[in-house]
């Protein structure tokens, strides 16, 4: 038996958005069930995401502290931003949320994990990059706003990283995938086995 998720769609009699967002979506589709029942189906369309675990050479990432509206928190995560261009190339919009959020720039780019935030209820897909070989971007930086403004920037040894995840401390999605395929990396296959930046993406087909 293969491990593995396999493309798949079930017949939808018809679909209705009732409500546009700025980035995203609602929409609702009628499926057909495999016993026949036709059920509503609620969930956010989302035009998909990426994020940077950014490794120096003494073993931190780095980190943002960011206000998370809907869940009443400030969160520690990684960097990460939407894709906002239908298409887009999602190593060239990480490069850029490393750049936008961090100010740094890295030489060495590998794919981490691709995942879906919340399938029950959104289609939200992720690819989180790692990266190494940081250095300080060139240029002004990049002029932030609303919860961004009041952002932190740091930069944590990755076994304290693990160590709050595990505590249950730290909750953000991203860092915590993106930290826990890190240390799988590292005791499996090692870091150069990863995946190239450019791999396919199946759930979100860019261009190179």
């Amino acid at each position: 038996m293969t491990i593995k998720d396999t493309p798949e769609e079930w017949e939808i009699r018809g679909t209705q958005t009732p409500f546009v967002g700025k980035k995203t979506s609602v929409r609702t589709d009628e499926v057909v069930m495999p016993g026949g029942a036709v059920v509503n189906r609620d969930y956010q369309v989302h035009p998909g995401s990426v994020a940077v675990l950014a490794l120096d050479d003494a073993d931190r990432a780095v980190v943002l502290r960011q206000y998370r509206h809907p869940v009443r928190q400030k969160l520690w995560e990684i960097p990460a931003g939407l894709l906002d261009v239908p298409g887009e190339n999602p190593l060239h919009a990480a490069q850029r949320e490393l750049y936008e959020e961090a100010h740094v720039k890295a030489e060495d780019w590998r794919v981490l994990a691709d995942v879906y935030t919340t399938p029950g209820g959104c289609d939200e897909a992720v690819r989180i990059f790692l990266a190494r070989g940081l250095s300080e971007a060139e240029g002004d930086r990049f002029a932030v706003e609303d919860e961004e403004a009041d952002m932190e920037l740091a930069r944590v040894p990755v076994d304290e990283l693990v160590r709050g995840v595990l505590a249950g401390d730290l909750h953000n999605n991203c860092l915590v995938v993106g930290v826990l395929s890190l240390v799988a990396a590292r005791s499996g296959d090692g870091l150069d086995a990863l995946r190239p930046a450019e791999a396919p993406w199946p759930a979100r087909p860019f261009e190179a």
